[in-house]
């Protein structure tokens, strides 16, 4: 059983097929049947079920799928920390936050495509909860997400402190005044989304539990409606400041131990840091130290 066997048969057992496997392998069909039949007479046993629709794996197969998945990432990194010669290029994928790609990354993202220009970055947005499994399953190089966490397998760097709100439409003089018309309505993201979850410990903590939850898809769905009276949602003040001054929507401070929230940047400990996400931290870095700056 060698690293090849292995590379072909966790590529059909992903596709579902040999036809698509051998696509993306580049190669031709005969070749990936040879290589399954190969590793299965090896092993001694079938790995996966033939049918009109493509292939499915057998007991045996899903057994040995993730060793496979393992040995073909390991290939990967392998070839990336060969090919690494301190230049950041190539390919980046970082996860964020709606909340931090709307208000904190624009600047940093800008003069790191200023400074790397070989580099293709691309960003996918998503709540906590899912940019910390996609970091653990390596389909990210790193993200942003909101504190706290803790896990083994992750590194973990503050980069942002936020300083949560309440938001309401104008009118509202205060949290008393909160929830005293019957079933409150609360704006969120979707499950998994931090914010919400501290929205909702908030509101528990003031006898607040007769809420109903609207979920929405984007920040800016959550802030016109807000306005709009529907309701109320918790969000970093940065990203509903300009909203606020307009007369658009009210802000509510908590106190300290309720409003902050730290932003941190999570990678895999075991992953490896290439030159161009190496890059893009000290970015991230010298533009937290820029802002802060700016404000003293």
């Amino acid at each position: 059983m060698d690293a090849a066997g292995l590379k072909v048969f966790e590529a059909v057992a992903r596709l579902g097929g040999i036809g698509r496997a051998a696509a993306e392998l580049n190669t031709v069909q005969s070749n990936v049947t040879t290589r399954v039949r190969q590793l299965e007479q090896e092993l001694g046993t079938q790995l996966f079920e033939r049918h009109a629709r493509g292939v499915a794996l057998t007991a045996a197969g899903q057994r040995l799928l993730p060793y496979a998945a393992e040995v073909r990432e390991l290939l990967a990194r392998a070839r990336r920390a060969a090919l690494d010669d301190g230049t950041p290029r190539g390919n980046l994928t970082i996860g964020t936050l709606e909340t931090t790609v709307a208000v904190r990354l624009p600047r940093i993202i800008a003069a790191y495509a200023a400074a790397y220009p070989e580099v293709d970055l691309t960003l996918r947005t998503g709540t906590s909860a899912e940019l910390v499994q996609r970091v653990l399953q390596r389909d990210l190089d790193g993200a942003f997400v909101a504190g706290p966490i803790e896990h083994a397998e992750l590194a973990q760097e503050i980069m942002f402190q936020e300083d949560l709100v309440i938001v309401t439409a104008p009118g509202i003089q205060g949290l008393p005044d909160i929830g005293r018309s019957g079933a409150l309505k609360i704006l969120v993201l979707r499950v998994g989304c931090s914010y919400r979850q501290r929205l909702e410990t908030v509101l528990a903590s003031r006898g607040i539990v007769d809420v109903r939850t609207l979920e929405f898809g984007s920040l800016d769905a959550i802030v016109g409606c807000v306005a709009a009276g529907i309701g109320i949602t918790l969000l970093p003040r940065t990203v509903v400041t300009t909203a606020a001054r307009a007369g658009e929507i009210a802000l509510h401070g908590l106190p300290p131990d309720e409003a902050k929230v730290d932003t941190l940047f999570v990678r895999r400990r075991d992953g490896y840091v290439t030159a161009a996400l190496s890059a893009f931290t000290q970015i991230v870095r010298s533009g937290v130290v820029t802002t802060m700056r700016a404000a003293e």
